[in-house]
């Protein structure tokens, strides 16, 4: 992906979905709490296909995105349903005009006052207009996933050990089995031991194992993956929080005798000199999975950002992220670089207007899968 997302998270520390800073607000449906919303926003993508520069698309693309929310909480057990839709119409390219939607059903169950449960399970049906298979149709994929977690010990304890396991069937419906080799399943089991060190800081050690089974026969990215790390979380100062982990990855390939391995790591720190201002580090390397007929690619990279309240209405966000991209299986590396920032007004408590500016530069040894790439957006995100 070319654009920066975000994904969110449920807090398992904290039994109500509820607690969250700016929560747009709720009404009463029948006992649940329904939180509509709706974002409407209008971009011009000078190369939304992501392609060299003597070949770049460009459009106006229009996006609606409402978003429903179904939540209900009770002394021990929490629940949300959410379910979204963003129809994207591209002005001049009406064959990349999609709709994309999103199911997900999520929940936490407190067994005991130190012992709960979560699992949720998902539906997307996606299309991607960027990193696609075909210069010209955009990629078209849903995605099926299924957690399971227990966790065993709280935050504030001695000790607390998380586990979780995964499913996701990834499935494409592009024409003439284009896409038809990155079909697969994929299931993920992870395991992490906390152990508190001081009043603000605790060890990590964690074990990971997750299976590639990808569904074309003798597929060479079949693999299993499995990473140990150690690391450590802390909060040591009302001003500095972070996580780290460090440790090794692996991927043995089913279908011949290759074995990569590489030092593996995790970091990301939050400083807050102000109350109101946020700086942020996050780096991360280790293998993605493989595209372009690589088998894998192996992943460094690196994002700082800066976060700004300027008074109640106003905040600001600047970002630059950097990745060094090497395509197992190909003579390819590419070197990719993003630059962003963006500007939010709240104009009334229900009503945020944002304008947002990125450039993307990717530098490859492969003449074709170099580009750059600049997005300018303006926003409206309406709540109750």
């Amino acid at each position: 992906m070319k654009l920066i997302t975000t994904s969110g998270v449920i807090a398992l520390g904290c039994m109500s979905f509820n607690a969250y800073a700016d929560k747009p607000a709720s009404i009463d449906v029948a006992g649940f709490d329904f939180t509509p919303t709706l974002k409407l926003s209008e971009r011009y993508d000078d190369n939304f296909r992501a392609l060299q520069d003597s070949q770049r698309v460009s459009s106006w693309i229009t996006s609606v995105n409402p978003t429903l929310l179904l939540e209900a909480n009770t002394r021990n057990t929490g629940y949300q349903l959410e379910y979204a839709i963003d129809d994207q119409v591209y002005h001049d390219v009406s064959s990349a005009s999609h709709t994309d939607q999103s199911l997900a059903f999520r929940s936490v169950l407190q067994l005991s006052s130190i012992s709960r449960v979560h699992y949720d399970f998902s539906y997307k049906k996606l299309e991607l207009t960027s990193d696609t298979a075909d210069n010209v149709d955009n990629d078209r994929l849903t995605l099926k996933h299924a957690g399971l977690g227990y966790t065993l010990g709280t935050t504030e304890g001695m000790n607390q050990l998380d586990t979780s396991a995964n499913y996701e069937q990834r499935r494409y419906q592009n024409a003439d089995g284009i896409n038809d080799d990155k079909e697969r399943n994929t299931t993920a089991l992870v395991g992490t031991w906390y152990h508190r060190l001081t009043g603000k800081t605790r060890s990590i050690a964690e074990i990971r194992y997750t299976d590639f089974d990808y569904l074309q026969t003798r597929s060479g990215r079949s693999s299993v993956g499995t990473a140990a790390l150690v690391g450590l979380t802390w909060d040591a100062t009302a001003q500095t929080t972070g996580n780290l982990r460090i440790g090794e990855e692996r991927k043995d390939f089913t279908d011949n005798d290759r074995d990569d391995k590489s030092p593996t790591w995790e970091v990301g720190v939050d400083w807050k000199p102000l109350t109101y201002s946020t700086f942020s580090l996050k780096t991360r390397k280790a293998y993605d999975e493989g595209d372009d007929d690589a088998t894998s690619i192996h992943q460094v990279s690196t994002t700082l950002g800066w976060k700004h309240e300027w008074s109640s209405r106003i905040k600001t966000g600047f970002d630059i992220a950097h990745a060094d991209r090497q395509y197992e299986g190909l003579a390819r590396d590419d070197r990719r670089n993003i630059y962003g920032g963006e500007v939010t007004y709240a104009l009334r408590r229900w009503v945020d207007i944002t304008a947002r500016v990125q450039h993307t530069n990717n530098d490859s040894n492969d003449s074709s899968e170099s580009y750059t790439r600049n997005l300018y957006l303006l926003s409206l995100e309406f709540s109750l």
